[in-house]
């Protein structure tokens, strides 16, 4: 079934204690549709880019099978540009450079292939465009899922609090979970913000793992443990990205598939921090994806 991904194709510049890149392939529409691509088929990209964007960035997109008509290409300015180094514990980094470029203006126009997608992952993006994106829909979708952020919280909460009445689940971290409740336990947390809408909510905690939370229910599913981390940028949305990959595949939103959907979400997450950008995320096949979920499997005793 069809997934409608919308979220930023950037350009990153990464340090960590293992090395540093120079402009690479980033943003979190990109980690996203690339791991919803690797488990479902008809997954479609909604996105701006600027002029300096190269045209073979944008085939890695098709090659992997997702619509980039969505994708809109601004003559005469720069590609959204995010810089970040990393501490030795990884799980802290420091944003050095944010350039908004083209995002500035980005003012989102589904084609009108897109308009009855049957799945919707709403990157971190302003809540109005998230608004604007779900407003575009001719049919309601399945599924919709939306990612957020602190600032967010602290800039434009009247307008989160509206999205959040709109969509299905949430995905954030526990940082943002505690800013956005007030609450410091996770559960109390999410008791307060499945209150303000959504019916599902996912905390993902990084080495940790990720929470679903629905009613009075509570999964988890652990971390991949890994031999070496060389990176963990874009981790989040590739997990966000195999988790509706993994629903939309199935075309199915009992909670009982969620569960199974958060599972692939981590291990598909798994394969992005073992190199720099996206290229562990680019090698992924069906077969070592299988091969990895074994052994999650044999690791943690949870199997798809």
């Amino acid at each position: 079934m069809s997934l409608l991904v919308v979220g930023t194709v950037a350009f990153d510049k990464i340090e960590t204690p293992f090395g540093k890149t120079g402009r690479i392939l980033g943003g979190a529409g990109t980690y996203a549709s690339l791991a919803a691509g690797i488990l479902a088929k008809n997954v479609r990209l909604l996105s701006v880019v600027g002029e300096d964007f190269p045209m073979e960035y944008l085939a890695l997109f098709k090659n992997g099978g997702i619509g980039t008509e969505g994708v809109k290409v601004v003559q005469g300015q720069k590609s959204f540009f995010w810089e970040g180094r990393y501490h030795s514990n990884m799980n802290i980094r420091d944003t050095l450079t944010t350039d908004l470029n083209v995002l500035a203006d980005f003012n989102p126009v589904l084609p009108e292939s897109y308009r009855k997608s049957k799945y919707l992952l709403l990157g971190n993006l302003t809540p109005v465009i998230q608004r604007r994106v779900i407003e575009q829909m001719k049919e309601r979708p399945a599924l919709i899922c939306m990612d957020t952020m602190n600032f967010w919280m602290d800039t434009a909460w009247d307008d989160l609090l509206e999205v959040l009445r709109m969509v299905n689940v949430l995905a954030i971290n526990d940082e943002e979970a505690r800013q956005l409740s007030g609450e410091y336990s996770m559960i109390a947390a999410a008791r307060k913000i499945l209150s303000m809408g959504p019916q599902y909510l996912i905390i993902k905690r990084g080495e940790y793992g990720a929470l679903l939370f629905h009613r009075d229910e509570v999964f988890h599913a652990a971390a991949m443990l890994l031999e070496n981390v060389v990176d963990p940028t874009g981790a989040g949305d590739t997990f966000a990205g195999g988790f509706m990959g993994y629903v939309a595949a199935n075309d199915n939103t009992s909670h009982e598939t969620l569960k199974k959907a958060l599972v692939a979400g981590s291990v598909l997450a798994s394969f992005t921090v073992e190199a720099f950008g996206t290229d562990a995320l680019l090698r992924v096949t069906k077969d070592n994806l299988n091969l990895r979920l074994d052994l999650y499997g044999r690791m943690t005793g949870m199997r798809l």
